[in-house]
């Protein structure tokens, strides 16, 4: 299940930007990104061989900050699995359209791309095309953008345009889903095997062609270029969490949740690292800035005969993520209704196929209806903030239950996060990093990000590095006082930085939806609350 969840969007689009930035160095992100990952895939590890039921960062949350933090975090889980389904699905409507095109199959565009895309792609057309630019020179998607707006039907004056393959996708998955466990686990097993076996075929295959050439320089924009699509496609790492929602239908949990999570972030980071490598050998970096760079890769050296392979490998690929995240968000939900915090009509299992039918029909909804109109562009940061922020909490529960790596009772052969004294290691590795940062002087640095003399539309985009330069020295003044474990310290920085990277206008967005979701924890969770009523009797 981690590895269907992890390779997915990241490495069949995502990684044609990172590369066009980061250039052949762009293998380094994948490693970063993972070993940001790995610290707090530690801390989920722990948790979930303690807690061993669903619930993934909200049981967590709950036994570690309480009830209010729980709930927060569990709102916010909507965000990171919700959301990122929906960007998702968005994908996979590109590259499954694009596959039936491929095959002679045509659907008109207007029922292929969401109403925004389609409106902001038509105004750019429409002025290209002003200025004496011709059709023909259009790029791909802003043609079938123009096209779609102006072949679309209309109702009552208004367009109708919608991603309806996108809809079906997350339909379909959600009956699935809906089905039960286990038919899930056979189809996600079966997407999992055919994916990595063509992704091996496009390894095997690319690595022929590979220019040694291409690979020089290694990083043509530096460690800024390498850095920047970090936060992009971290959010394709979530699968370790997904993972740990289903706590309560593994055989044994306390063995197996905490070995699935590190196995799938090794197996999955060694594919994503042999494939940019394989990648950018193939064709220079700079021209992988499309939707579909591997498709590309091979098409540019007239290797057409692996396009349809590419093509129906991101196709399976997406669907095992929506798959997966499909089968997370409803055991979230029932957890939370089990605690009072939701009506306990989401914590109801079918009488026959012994799933949450409730919650599994609620998450079908909220992420089909909005995948027919929402944009890529708007969904994708929101799911890396609510993902970077889950993974932060756990790894500040760690440090809340079992700082110095004793306080915290574990059953036998439980698995407990190695103990690194902070005090010891935490001072080598900021000297580390400041060495690193002066060595690349010239590089746009997190250390020369803050400009406090720049007008405030300019200045307000630092304020999030702000918080997180202030947050950074607190927690690493308190972790060598206290001698705190060094590796849920390194989870809370690594998460901090790349969540900082975000910018102000998607921590605005956050922080308003957790505003909605505190609004309705005052006004039905805390009156309902399981724990609340207890300490009332």
């Amino acid at each position: 299940m981690g590895i269907a969840a992890i390779i997915g969007a990241g490495i069949f689009s995502t990684i044609g930007n990172a590369a066009a930035d980061g250039g052949p160095a762009v293998s380094l992100l994948f490693i970063f990104t993972a070993v940001a990952c790995a610290f707090s895939a530690m801390c989920y590890a722990q948790f979930a061989s303690a807690i061993p039921v669903s619930g993934s960062a909200y049981t967590y949350a709950y036994a570690s900050f309480g009830e209010l933090m729980a709930w927060i975090i569990g709102w916010d889980l909507i965000m990171e699995y919700a959301v990122g389904n929906i960007a998702v699905a968005i994908s996979w409507s590109e590259y499954f359209t694009g596959w039936l095109s491929g095959i002679g199959l045509h659907i008109p565009e207007w029922l292929t791309i969401d109403y925004l895309s389609a409106s902001r792609g038509y105004t750019e057309a429409v002025s290209l095309i002003s200025s004496g630019t011709s059709i023909d020179a259009l790029s791909r998607p802003l043609f079938d953008a123009w096209h779609a707006w102006l072949t679309a039907p209309t109702l009552l004056g208004v367009r109708v345009i919608a991603d309806i393959p996108a809809f079906s996708i997350v339909v379909a998955i959600s009956y699935l889903v809906f089905k039960g466990i286990y038919e899930s686990k056979t189809a996600g097993n079966m997407m999992v095997l055919l994916k990595l076996a063509i992704l091996l075929l496009v390894i095997s295959v690319g690595a022929f062609y590979v220019k040694p050439a291409n690979w020089s320089p290694f990083a043509p924009n530096g460690v800024g270029g390498v850095l920047k699509g970090v936060a992009g496609v971290f959010f394709a790492y979530i699968g370790f969490d997904a993972i740990s929602t289903t706590a309560e239908e593994c055989k044994n949990p306390r063995r197996d949740l905490p070995l699935s999570m590190i196995y799938a972030l090794v197996i999955s980071t060694v594919i994503y690292v042999l494939v940019s490598l394989v990648l950018t050998g193939m064709v220079p970096s700079g021209e992988l800035g499309v939707a579909d760079p591997l498709a590309y890769a091979f098409e540019k050296l007239n290797l057409n005969w692996l396009s349809g392979f590419i093509a129906v490998s991101a196709v399976i690929a997406m669907a095992g993520v929506i798959l997966v995240f499909q089968l997370g968000q409803p055991r979230i939900w029932m957890s939370m209704s089990r605690d009072g915090l939701l009506p306990p009509i989401f914590s109801r299992l079918h009488p026959r196929y012994r799933t949450p039918w409730f919650s599994t029909i609620v998450a079908g909804v909220i992420v089909a209806i909005p995948s027919l109109f929402m944009n890529l562009t708007e969904v994708t940061d929101l799911t890396s903030i609510g993902t970077l922020f889950a993974f932060m909490l756990v790894s500040g529960g760690i440090l809340i239950l079992d700082s110095r790596g004793t306080q915290m009772q574990l059953p036998d052969k439980a698995f407990r996060v190695p103990y690194f004294n902070s005090r010891l290691w935490l001072p080598i590795i900021w000297i580390s990093v400041l060495l690193i940062i002066f060595w690349n002087k010239g590089e746009k640095s997190w250390l020369n990000g803050l400009r406090l003399n720049e007008p405030w539309d300019t200045f307000r985009h630092e304020i999030p590095n702000l918080i997180f330069y202030l947050f950074a020295l607190a927690i690493s003044i308190l972790a060598v006082l206290k001698r705190w474990s060094v590796i849920p310290v390194l989870g809370l920085l690594t998460n901090g930085y790349l969540i900082a990277q975000l910018g102000i206008t998607n921590w605005l967005r956050f922080l308003i939806w957790l505003a909605i979701g505190l609004f309705l924890y005052f006004v039905y969770g805390s009156k309902h609350s399981l724990l609340r009523k207890n300490q009332n009797s």
